[in-house]
């Protein structure tokens, strides 16, 4: 096993550079020459905002964006033109408000130990609300406590709890799950078992069933184990974690031979340490029909491997009994041949035109992709 070593990120200082939203815009001719993208397809800078993960957007089409620091933001597009050029804070000194999502005019937003709600918020970003606790009984560890949310089609709100470490085997179930609960935060239950840390989940429209990914442990070397894209097709289903990674791997502290075959097989191995988190089934008319409920993935790219990988959007392709027959990088670029970071994605987000956002929390970017025949 090679020893893990630590990533130094050097920011490309002219096309992607760390911004509080005062930098000017990178053009299109810049950002096509740094990101690679299938013919046809474009990237545009959207809006700049620091720490950009997990977004949402709303009825009114305002975007919603959390991050890992103590603040999120609303960003508009105010005359037009297709790109958000208003970035609002609406509210500072919260738990690493990672996780946003809406429904019925309000936006619910995940920090680390609780769910809270800030309701009519698209009429009242120039005065926010002051939220409502939803729930605050989640743990509050911090060590995979950042939380991604988001409503299912049975109007649940889905959130994970991630394993407080790299591999333990925890007392509480809670640990290592994704839960759901009803709006008003009632009925909280698990629903899916044996995840170590998933921060990105949608639902295929056409069956309903619930996909997310899953980051795989570390200090296994550089290729073990694979990243994780999981299918739940039953409450209640473990996929392995602490004991079994990506199916067949076996834990070396807390794995028993034999024991992958007791749970739920990876509908797709990832790459090892990619850093898999937003995921969304494309379900636009603006791309190619070849993309039409496919998955798309940001990988936010690894940390302690020797050779980077991942810092990349991927697309998961699947056949018609929803089986996945392919996993291939769709957008590349934020890193660099000479292993120079200059963007980190996180999450991904289709637009009603059926063009895709794409957060960095690196850069403090938003990127929107487009596809012109």
């Amino acid at each position: 096993m090679r020893p893990s070593v630590v990533v130094t990120f050097v920011p490309f200082a002219v096309l992607i550079a760390s911004s509080c939203g005062s930098e000017p815009p990178v053009t299109r001719d810049e950002l096509n020459a740094l990101i690679d993208l299938p013919p046809g397809f474009v990237v545009d800078e959207y809006a700049q905002v620091p720490g950009a993960r997990s977004m949402t957007l709303s009825d009114a089409g305002v975007l919603y964006v959390g991050t890992r620091q103590d603040r999120f933001y609303a960003v508009r597009d105010r005359n037009g033109d297709g790109t958000g050029e208003r970035v609002d804070t609406i509210a500072e000194g919260l738990t690493q408000p990672n996780g946003v999502a809406w429904r019925d005019g309000a936006l619910f937003v995940a920090e680390i130990s609780r769910v809270i709600r800030y309701d009519d918020m698209d009429n009242r970003i120039a005065m926010p609300p002051s939220p409502v606790v939803v729930r605050d009984d989640f743990p509050t560890d911090r060590h995979h406590g950042w939380k991604y949310i988001a409503f299912g089609p049975d109007g649940y709100l889905y959130v994970p709890v991630g394993a407080p470490c790299n591999v333990c085997d925890e007392d509480l179930d809670i640990y290592a799950s994704i839960t759901r609960m009803l709006p008003d935060g009632s009925d909280h239950s698990i629903v899916a078992h044996g995840v170590r840390n998933t921060v990105g989940f949608a639902w295929d429209p056409e069956s309903s069933d619930l996909w997310f990914t899953d980051n795989g442990r570390d200090r296994l070397g550089d290729d073990l184990p694979p990243d994780e894209l999981n299918h739940l097709t039953e409450t209640g289903q473990h996929f392995g974690f602490p004991f079994c990674h990506g199916g067949d791997i076996i834990d070396p502290e807390f794995g028993e031979e034999g024991s992958c075959a007791n749970y739920r097989m990876p509908a797709q191995k990832l790459g090892p340490h990619v850093a898999s988190l937003g995921m969304l089934f494309y379900t636009g008319e603006q791309f190619p029909a070849e993309y039409r409920n496919q998955i798309f993935i940001a990988e936010h790219g690894s940390w302690n491997r020797s050779e980077k990988i991942g810092y990349r959007v991927s697309v998961v392709r699947l056949d018609e009994n929803r089986v996945a027959t392919s996993y291939e990088v769709f957008a590349s670029g934020w890193l660099r041949e000479d292993e120079t970071v200059v963007g980190r994605p996180v999450d991904v987000l289709q637009m009603p035109d059926g063009a895709v956002l794409v957060s960095d929390d690196f850069a403090g970017k938003i990127y929107r992709i487009s596809y012109t025949p």
